[in-house]
């Protein structure tokens, strides 16, 4: 199935009317780049803890897209968290614009540890994270933990760019660094 025949089949199930859970925007650099998103909630019993962010932003004389899905586990926070925090951690890394994969995987460690640090206030839930960043419609730059994925599509085919992380597949160095992997019906 296409790209388009799947934006199709949402769009006769679920709408694709203005709201907080859909958007779409397009690059002042290129009138080729453009994005759009829907949030659907799945079949859980609970609320739905998925953040995203989906935004073309200037910084000087750049122009960056910025966008994520952060899937929350057992609490809406920590998504929320990253929403509002790891695309700064990352734009304050001094060699951001230089060695802009470096930056992102230190941003990413930072604010993990940031998470940890704060979990009695935060809470025990978690969340996926997966980001890409467009830096002037030349550079894209995608990183992730956790099984959320990034697509990039063209002509309404769609090309994976991340490997989704299962604790099943990395069970091993999961438990050599001390944790554990189980499954929790639901989550």
């Amino acid at each position: 199935m296409t790209g388009r025949e799947i934006l199709h089949k949402m769009k006769e199930k679920v709408g694709l009317g203005s709201s907080p859970d859909s958007g779409k925007g397009k690059s002042k650099m290129s009138k080729h780049i453009t994005h759009g998103f829907h949030l659907v909630k799945g079949k859980s019993h609970h609320d739905m803890e998925d953040y995203v962010v989906a935004q073309f932003k200037e910084v000087g004389e750049n122009e960056l897209g910025l966008f994520a899905i952060f899937d929350g586990h057992l609490s809406h926070i920590i998504p929320d968290y990253l929403r509002s925090h790891l695309f700064e951690n990352i734009l304050k890394e001094p060699d951001f614009w230089t060695q802009s994969e470096n930056a992102v995987r230190r941003a990413y460690r930072i604010t993990d540890t940031t998470i940890l640090e704060k979990a009695g206030d935060l809470g025990k839930g978690g969340s996926t994270a997966v980001t890409a960043i467009l830096i002037n419609c030349q550079k894209l730059v995608v990183a992730n933990v956790g099984d959320s994925r990034a697509v990039i599509c063209k002509n309404g085919v769609a090309k994976q760019l991340s490997v989704d992380h299962e604790p099943s597949m990395e069970r091993e160095d999961i438990e050599n660094r001390g944790g554990f992997v189980s499954n929790f019906p639901g989550v």
